[in-house]
């Protein structure tokens, strides 16, 4: 009988084999209970994490099904249960297939535990509430793409993507795939939790696959990253599309190395261009990868066969791919091919309000403001490029990150969300447990002249990403287009201290007319846009007028105590700016 340790490994014996003929053959593996042939102790630790993982979020599903669904109470006290025991296993089993077992069983609890969560809470956000009406569109024959669905926002849940031009974006801005596997669920369903099912059960169909695929001691890594530390499950009860995309780059990326071996892609090798195809058609995350795909399997291939076979098999391998994307977009790029094409484009050219945890938030947070927001854009779309280049002249030393490099550009951007990172972070695990940095040794790279040594290549790959840092330090350093005084009006209402409007003067010290939009902001994130109740809608250079703001509402409380300041924003679309001044606090006798 196979050893479990081996199965699943035979990437590395083949790569073993390439880089070192000469070598012994493996011993045979000892029989269980003979000494030595017990699982490692490193597989033990991992098991534990694993089981450790699974308390994260728990004791709030608890609380909260007991209020609400004793029944799902009852099960996830079971499942505590079920943690116990597999964390006293995982440290007393004596044998390498115990441990597996133990694993399954952890596996099986996490399973159950999301599902638990799914039936708590599916209401699902923004992203998800999209989705379910453009599923609803898709089963009564309505167009999906340029509809704007005002009607879907303005609770807390449904938060609404407000753009640097003073509006919103209120319409479907992603492919269409988990629309239309949502769809058959809609007509059952009828309500957004047709999106969230979509999405939670993609993200357990894909933990399970991934599972299945790794090397025996990388498994239990799978449950704790996909289900245990509870950040994917959120955004699959959220109803992400990047969850979907996520399922289908999983078969893409375990062993993407081994894709075209011999010249022939094959059955499993369509299967995976045809997965990464179809991820491209749920979600935009996934077109960051698949260059850095492309780049990595020429470079391997034609190290083993060649320039013209490697183009060739690479070549077939993308217009795979690309077929089944066109395959899923092929009805809504007819029905209207203008609005398809801005729908599936829109999170990448809406210039949406600064969000995240990037380096935009030197201007958004730290500085009074930046007149050249558009260079962080520019950085991160050079850093990319620069990533690419990078990937291309040294994959043999890169190689084994290329999961990882794609998410690397966003910390630059002007929407640098921690969810652009971390929901792909299974493809991390899986290509760390199954994408060893043998498998690059044998692989192309040009050689460029004059280039020896590690230094020169490490001044090289550094140059790359100077004129990233470059347009990121302009953005950082430029002032503030506007110079702005405020004097608030205050109120009581509720026995809480808020302003009712706000006194602008402010002052376009640039060359360039503004057409300033009114926020304010406590901490991260920002208000409703302001209404201007008087001045001018555009600000010509080096002029200076009075504007009267109003809160939405015609209320905005103050922060009591220490707590953070409050701040009224003022924006511009083109170019993008931003500027930031401080409220006062209220007078003491309004206090």
């Amino acid at each position: 009988m196979a050893d479990p340790y081996r199965t699943g490994t035979g990437t590395w014996t083949l790569w073993r084999a390439v880089t070192n003929p000469t070598a012994p053959p493996p011993a045979p593996a000892r029989a269980s209970g003979v000494p030595g042939a017990g699982p490692q102790q490193l597989h033990r630790g991992m098991t534990l994490v694993a089981t450790i993982s699974l308390f994260i979020g728990t004791r709030a599903a608890w609380t909260t099904a007991m209020a609400s669904r004793p029944a799902v109470a009852g099960v996830i006290s079971v499942c505590y249960a079920s943690i116990l025991i597999c964390a006293a296993l995982s440290l007393l089993v004596r044998s390498r297939r115990a441990l597996i077992r133990v694993d399954a069983v952890v596996l099986v609890t996490a399973v159950a535990l999301v599902i638990c969560g799914y039936l708590l809470d599916h209401a699902g956000s923004d992203e998800g509430v999209l989705t379910a009406q453009a599923a609803n569109g898709i089963l009564h024959g309505r167009p999906v793409y340029g509809q704007p669905w005002p009607w879907l926002f303005g609770t807390p849940r449904v938060g609404i993507t407000k753009t640097m031009s003073g509006g919103a974006d209120y319409t479907y801005g992603y492919p269409p795939l988990t629309a239309l596997l949502a769809a058959p669920v809609h007509a059952l369903v009828h309500s957004t939790a047709a999106a969230t099912l979509i999405t939670t059960a993609a993200l357990l169909v894909s933990t399970v696959l991934l599972w299945f695929l790794l090397p025996a001691p990388w498994r239990p890594a799978a449950t704790a990253v996909c289900l245990g530390f509870g950040l994917l499950p959120r955004y699959a009860y959220a109803g992400y599309p990047a969850i979907t995309a996520l399922a289908l780059l999983v078969p893409v990326v375990v062993r993407w190395p081994a894709t075209g071996e011999g010249g022939r892609l094959g059955s499993g090798g369509v299967l995976r261009a045809a997965c990464l195809g179809a991820a491209c058609a749920a979600q935009q995350l996934a077109w960051f990868l698949a260059p850095f795909l492309l780049i990595g399997l020429y470079a391997v291939r034609r190290g083993e066969l060649g320039p013209r076979r490697a183009l060739a098999v690479t070549a077939r391998y993308a217009a795979t791919a690309a077929l089944t994307f066109a395959a899923a977009n092929a009805y809504f790029a007819v029905e209207g091919f203008s609005a398809w094409l801005q729908g599936v484009l829109l999170p990448l050219d809406q210039k949406a309000i600064l969000h995240g945890q990037g380096l935009m938030g030197i201007s958004y947070y730290f500085t009074d403001g930046s007149g050249r927001l558009d260079y962080y854009s520019y950085g991160s779309q050079l850093l990319l490029l620069g990533l690419l280049v990078a990937t291309l002249l040294f994959v043999r030393r890169l190689g084994p990150a290329l999961t990882v490099l794609p998410w690397v550009a966003f910390y630059l951007a002007t929407r640098s969300q921690d969810g652009y990172f971390l929901m792909m972070t299974p493809l991390w695990l899986a290509a760390a447990a199954t994408v060893p940095a043998a498998a690059f040794a044998p692989a192309w790279q040009p050689r460029l002249p004059r280039l020896t040594g590690h230094r020169a290549k490490t001044v090289v790959a550094g140059g790359l990403l100077v004129p990233a840092l470059v347009c990121v330090a302009i953005a950082a350093a430029s002032p503030p287009p506007l110079r702005m005084s405020l004097l608030p009006s205050f109120a009581m209402h509720h026995g809480r201290v808020g302003v009712t409007a706000i006194d602008v003067r402010a002052v376009n010290t640039t060359g360039k007319a503004l057409t300033p939009h009114f926020a304010s902001r406590t901490g991260q994130g920002a208000s409703n846009w302001w209404t201007i109740a008087s001045g001018p809608a555009v600000l010509a250079p080096h002029a200076s007028a009075e504007y009267d703001v109003k809160p939405a509402g015609g209320f905005r409380a103050m922060p009591g105590g220490h707590g953070p300041g409050t701040y009224l924003i003022a924006v511009t679309g083109t170019p993008m700016t931003i500027t930031t001044a401080h409220i006062p606090a209220a007078p003491s006798a309004i206090q």
